[in-house]
């Protein structure tokens, strides 16, 4: 799926991977966060981030893959 298909998601100052992924929906919180990260269901740019902490930069496109499919948003950063 083309990443111009995902919402963007609008964020404050830098945010952290684990933080993203709770604050676009894609996860419901931290715990469910660390382990889809953790077994390499979630993708940064099309490259798996196995790091719940890997700084996310305006543009970025998260990708997380679920059961029903994926799903993902863009960063976008408040200039």
């Amino acid at each position: 799926m083309s990443d111009t298909m995902y919402p963007a998601i609008l964020v404050r100052g830098e945010i952290k991977l684990g933080q993203f992924l709770k604050l676009a929906g894609l996860v419901e919180d931290g715990a469910e966060a660390r382990i889809a990260i953790q077994s390499g269901d979630v993708s940064v740019n099309g490259e798996v981030e196995r790091r719940r902490g890997h700084r996310l930069s305006n543009g970025d496109t998260v990708e997380i893959a679920l059961p029903s499919g994926s799903a993902g948003a863009r960063v976008r950063a408040e200039p």
